[in-house]
């Protein structure tokens, strides 16, 4: 068999023999034409391939990026939100300054009631009911500050002077560690002025 290249060079001479001379053999044109046909052939059948290969690898990358596409999420799934914190070694912001006494009038006894649910763990609220983890509290207000008799107080109440006025449930309501240090209570406090003015209201009517 012919080589390629020689192949071409063959059937150029040939075609242009044949063209000048019409006095060739017939088999040497013959041979011209099918070594023409043979030669265009070839070439279709390499274009094809390479065609067919070109589509198949971009035919390809695209269905894979249609498969793959993700759509942009509008939200995302989970979104959780921090508080913001102050700055280490600045003060917590000074707590709300207000005079419980104006409050109190306009407070609600039911609302304190459901407030103290919250202590029914470690205080009782009624005549003659035992003492728990802190003292009973019927009868609370006005009274003498660490006086409840059979209740073992911490120091820091046992020692303190005054009574359970509003001014002084307000401060212990508020931040107890903070108004008695060194006291066994361990609530953190109701921070809400107007919830300190219903558990107030509420400790009033325990009588």
């Amino acid at each position: 068999m012919l080589h390629a290249r020689n192949k071409h060079a063959y059937t150029r001479c040939v075609l242009n023999t044949a063209q000048r001379d019409r006095t060739l053999p017939r088999t040497t044109i013959a041979l011209c034409s099918e070594v023409t046909l043979m030669d265009s052939f070839e070439f279709n059948k390499i274009a094809g391939a390479v065609l067919a290969a070109l589509l198949l690898v971009f035919g390809t990358r695209t269905l894979i990026n249609e498969i793959r596409h993700d759509k942009p999420l509008e939200q995302q799934a989970l979104v959780v939100e921090i508080p913001d914190e102050a700055p280490a070694g600045e003060p917590e912001p000074a707590e709300e300054t207000v005079d419980i006494a104006t409050l109190i009038p306009a407070a609600s006894v039911e609302g304190g009631e459901k407030l103290f649910k919250r202590c029914v763990a470690c205080h009782t609220n009624s005549a003659g009911a035992p003492h728990r983890v802190g003292p009973n509290l019927h009868a609370v207000a006005d009274r003498d500050i660490g006086s409840a008799a059979g209740f073992s107080y911490s120091k820091a109440l046992s020692e303190k002077d005054g009574t359970w006025d509003v001014s002084a449930l307000d401060g212990f309501l508020l931040n107890p560690k903070k108004w008695a240090p060194g006291t066994k209570m361990a609530y953190a406090g109701l921070k809400k002025p107007n919830q300190r003015a219903d558990m107030i209201k509420y400790l009033q009517s325990l009588k």
